[in-house]
């Protein structure tokens, strides 16, 4: 039979002449945010070390009842974790704040869907409002929803169903640091995607892209990088010098962590997209590069070089997928280079090739 942890109340000096009260649990327990195991637990109360009169005495007493209180809660929760019961004080803590709290370490997709949830809920949500009628209430919402950024426009079935992937993603979190009894997910039903057309340019062009004078030098470089490695702009906003190094295999290569998918990989890269970040030095690559020159200013640069389809920056990213296709290299590789978990979501590219060219030492070149 598993032993409960026994919860001792102590005391620490602190500068001041005071004492500060923690909780000292033996075995460790696990702390459910940071999943790692402790013995302290500070309680944020302070007494006199010495007190001088009977108002510090009183006040003395009055907080080490309090902590006492707090103590006999924690032995409770250890109690109800070990024997299976839903701890009370958990259902009473703050969902969105611990929402924000993993969104945070996660990228702006999991801040949007928290911003999504809090104006759902109206800024406030416990543990225990958190049902499968809430959930599935959030779903329709976010069907219906509009955009955070464009007030006018609803936000589209597939970006719906991405947030509410998160979402439950949250939810699968949350139930294996044991706030939820039950998996909330196993009665949920996700929220479908439609197929939407996938733009990409041609390696005709991409040359003519590079050849048209923009008046960011940055986003024109950037821009050119990811048809050469396929990045992402998350990843490439974000990208270091002292990530990239010499290859053992010879020329260089990006050993980076990938902000969407949070995959720590390898990724080799030509001599031609290591020209297009410029002279090394420290610190980011593509200095001053924001995420607003990704918008209108692209927008005028790619119409400026005669290209009528309507190119995002990620397009770049389809643009790398579907011309290293087209040049011959093989689905695996492509979605290595990628960082795809599953080649399937590679396939989708080879869909877009009609046929496939020779294959060449430098697949792309823009020269």
């Amino acid at each position: 039979m598993a032993t409960i942890p026994k919860v001792t109340l102590r005391k620490r000096e602190v500068v001041g002449a005071k004492e500060s009260l923690y909780l000292d649990f033996y075995p460790p327990v696990r702390d459910p945010f940071t999943m790692r195991m402790t013995r302290r637990e500070s309680l944020g109360i302070y007494i006199y070390a010495k007190p001088h009169n009977e108002i510090e005495r009183e006040f003395n007493h009055e907080m080490m009842m309090k902590a006492e209180v707090i103590r006999g809660l924690r032995v409770q929760s250890l109690i109800n974790e070990e024997f299976g019961f839903l701890d009370k004080n958990k259902k009473k803590a703050d969902f969105l704040s611990y929402f924000e709290m993993k969104a945070k370490t996660k990228d702006q997709k999991w801040m949007k869907v928290h911003q999504h949830f809090s104006n759902f809920v109206k800024g406030k949500c416990t543990f225990g409002d958190v049902t499968v009628e809430l959930c599935n209430k959030f779903r329709d919402y976010l069907l219906n929803t509009k955009q955070l950024a464009h007030k006018d426009y609803k936000i589209s079935q597939n970006s719906a169903a991405g947030y509410f992937s998160t979402f439950r993603a949250l939810l699968k979190i949350a139930h294996k640091e044991k706030f939820f009894r039950e998996n909330l997910n196993d009665f949920l039903e996700s929220i479908d995607t439609t197929d939407v057309k996938k733009e990409y340019l041609t390696l005709d062009e991409v040359k003519t892209l590079a050849n048209t004078p923009c008046n960011i030098s940055v986003l024109k470089a950037a821009s050119l990088f990811s048809c050469m490695t396929g990045l992402r702009i998350s990843d490439i906003l974000s990208l270091e010098w002292e990530e990239i190094i010499p290859a053992s295999e010879g020329g260089y290569c990006m050993r980076i962590r990938t902000e969407k998918t949070e995959t720590e990989t390898t990724l080799p890269i030509s001599d031609e997209a290591l020209e297009l970040c410029g002279k090394r030095s420290n610190g980011k690559v593509f200095k001053g590069l924001q995420k607003h020159m990704t918008h209108q200013p692209l927008k005028n640069w790619v119409e400026s070089a005669g290209i009528t389809k309507r190119i995002s920056f990620h397009c770049f990213r389809h643009t790398y997928a579907t011309l290293q296709i087209a040049l011959g290299t093989d689905i695996y590789t492509v979605s290595k280079m990628l960082t795809h978990k599953n080649v399937s979501t590679t396939q989708i590219y080879a869909d877009l090739v009609n046929s496939k060219k020779r294959e060449s030492a430098n697949k792309i070149s823009l020269k």
